[in-house]
């Protein structure tokens, strides 16, 4: 296993009339696995503004980056790959999903606004654990390092 320095992204918790919003970042429906907006960081530039362009690029929505809600950490021990990702708490400028919007990246395939009982009940599969607990809760938290699941 090669190690390698970790990766660093920004991911945004965006909750909208007690929703929050994810997305599906697996092209031709690869995984049906769900995670919050966000992605890898620029050097140079603040992680808030990092941030709001990803958002943006993933769901066609503008933000307002706030505090630090969780840092979470995942790797891949098969190819040494690991990243750091912090998750913001944000506030959404406009809250409405255009349906013709499309990932100038073509990774984001879907989003979709979701209640607290489908994260609780198992309604959908999403990473990090901590995701429902960091965005309804308070404070900041850690989720410490987990294997990456596809």
């Amino acid at each position: 296993m090669k190690h390698r320095t970790p990766r660093l992204a920004a991911r945004a918790l965006i909750l909208h009339q007690d929703r929050l919003l994810l997305v599906n970042a697996y092209p031709g429906g690869r995984s049906d696995l769900w995670a919050a907006p966000g992605g890898g960081v620029r050097s140079g530039a603040p992680l808030p503004e990092n941030l709001a362009r990803e958002v943006h690029e993933e769901t066609g929505l503008a933000v307002s980056v706030g505090a630090p809600a969780l840092i979470n950490e995942f790797h891949d021990p098969r190819t040494g790959f690991h990243q750091v990702e912090i998750f913001f708490r944000c506030t959404l400028a406009s809250a409405s999903l255009d349906p013709a919007w499309k990932d100038p990246e073509g990774i984001v395939t879907e989003r979709r606004f979701f209640t607290r009982d489908d994260l609780a009940l198992g309604r959908i599969r999403f990473k990090p654990d901590s995701l429902a607990e960091a965005a309804w809760g308070t404070g900041l938290l850690y989720d410490p390092l987990e294997v990456i699941v596809p």
